[in-house]
């Protein structure tokens, strides 16, 4: 019988609270909840041990990051070089290319992206194998406070707040973006992880006060065809930032790397 794959989980905030509780349930076959890595006392809110960073390399086969890209910076490549497996969900780490091409260049551990908050990114890499690109276009939306940030000039805060309708916040690559807003645009990095060119993905963020949800609009063509996604999720109500799905969608990759059958890849 196949041991269960051991995971340590860093972060218990919006995503990783709903991710440890699972793991902690068994709701992932062949995954276990080994430990949670976190920079507050979590005492018996937490459904495994609380331990060190360190510890938790050790004792695991898969570290899940669920708290954001400074974590990915500072600790991604001790993962990977002492031989556990990381799975990334503040895959906008990634657009800083030299550490994008030391995590993957690292090892024997293996790193991993999750899909995050949307869809379409097997296709986009299918059709990047079968051809280029020649235009990939992101658009996100968000409530304005979600993408309030503290580089903002008090003018732009003041037409955010002030917005009665859409307004465009930032454009730019994908590159240029994530970096802009660190909680927010994760999924620009991801299609740009896809499509294999950070500067190929043009992205525009936008506020919208009537945006009940948050929506990223995926537009691509080249010379074998169009495609179009769009994903429209809830806010995570204990960070509207995030989307609700989020941390399903982390549960869906780690199901993938415990060997869970039958599912489509």
């Amino acid at each position: 019988m196949t041991s269960a794959l051991k995971v340590g989980l860093v972060g218990w905030g919006a995503i990783g609270r709903v991710v440890g509780t699972a793991l902690a349930q068994q709701d992932v076959q062949g995954a276990e909840l080994t430990c949670i890595v976190d920079n507050r006392p979590l005492g018996e809110a937490a459904p495994a041990p609380q331990v060190s960073f360190e510890d938790a390399v050790e004792r695991c086969d898969l570290i899940v990051e669920a708290a954001g890209q400074g974590v990915v910076r500072e600790w991604g490549e001790r993962v990977l070089s002492s031989g556990t497996d990381l799975l990334v969900a503040s895959t906008g780490a990634l657009t800083d290319d030299e550490l994008a091409k030391r995590l993957l260049a690292a090892g024997p551990g293996r790193v991993y992206f999750t899909s995050g908050a949307v869809g379409g990114l097997d296709l986009l890499q299918a059709v990047r194998s079968f051809g280029p690109l020649d235009e990939v276009r992101l658009t996100t939306t968000k409530l304005p406070s979600t993408l309030e940030q503290p580089w903002m000039e008090p003018e732009l805060l003041d037409r955010m707040r002030a917005a009665s309708g859409p307004l465009e916040v930032m454009s730019g690559t994908a590159r240029d973006v994530p970096v802009k807003f660190p909680k927010s645009t994760n999924v620009a990095a991801s299609v740009a992880l896809a499509v294999g060119d950070l500067d190929a993905v043009r992205v525009r963020v936008v506020a919208d006060p009537a945006a009940e949800r948050t929506t990223h609009v995926i537009e691509a063509s080249g010379p074998h065809g169009a495609y179009r996604f769009e994903v429209a999720h809830r806010p995570d109500p204990a960070n509207p930032a995030t989307s609700q799905i989020v941390p399903y969608a982390v549960l869906r990759s780690v199901a993938a790397l415990a060997g869970r059958s039958g599912q489509i890849l």
